[in-house]
């Protein structure tokens, strides 16, 4: 996993062949191939390691925090989280998804795991009733894909901003977005 990883990060992967993976492991094409398959198998052994990533772990309990308020700035600032701590490797992925098959695999996967925390969020607002009005399930689901994307991530990080500002941004933009105001109570 090592190799792969490094093959990702310095942008070779989707281009090496499995005996350079090899190589760099230090084992035989044939060892390689006792293992894994292909190179699909390579990257769902990558996609396995990041079900243990602590910010990915974190976020799934996240979503479930008693205060729904509280439960959305966590998931969106622990989906930044993860998605810094996992740059390298998802920059490359998600930049030859249209042309690997094993890349665009992965994204796949990783999107339907992502919606399904993210419904999870949404029902949890809708029940809670703290969704602006006019902002059913539907449409909470939606903005939640764009504010925990990878997509949106790296845009802002390519903006220049730090990962500390980035959650701080899509937190309030979440905020901003889903949460009906909170009602004030009313002066004696």
């Amino acid at each position: 996993m090592a190799a792969v990883r490094e093959l990702l990060a310095e942008g070779t992967f989707h281009e090496a062949p499995v005996e350079e993976v090899a190589e760099r492991a230090g084992v035989s094409r044939a060892t390689l191939y006792q293992h894994f398959r292909s190179r699909v198998d390579l990257v769902d052994a990558i996609c396995d390691t990041f079900a243990v990533n602590p910010a990915l772990r974190e976020l799934r309990e996240a979503v479930v925090i008693a205060d729904p308020e509280e439960a959305l700035a966590e998931t969106v600032a622990l989906a930044v989280a993860f998605w810094a701590s996992e740059d390298a490797v998802l920059g490359e992925l998600y930049g030859v998804a249209a042309i690997d098959p094993a890349a665009r695999a992965l994204v796949e996967r990783q999107r339907a795991d992502r919606r399904g925390e993210m419904e999870r969020l949404g029902r949890r607002l809708a029940s809670s009733g703290r969704l602006r009005s006019g902002i059913g399930e539907r449409r909470a689901l939606q903005l939640l894909m764009v504010l925990t994307s990878y997509e949106t991530f790296r845009e802002l990080r390519l903006a220049g901003s730090a990962e500390r500002d980035i959650a701080k941004t899509l937190q309030a933009s979440a905020r901003a977005l889903l949460l009906a105001e909170a009602v004030k109570p009313a002066q004696s």
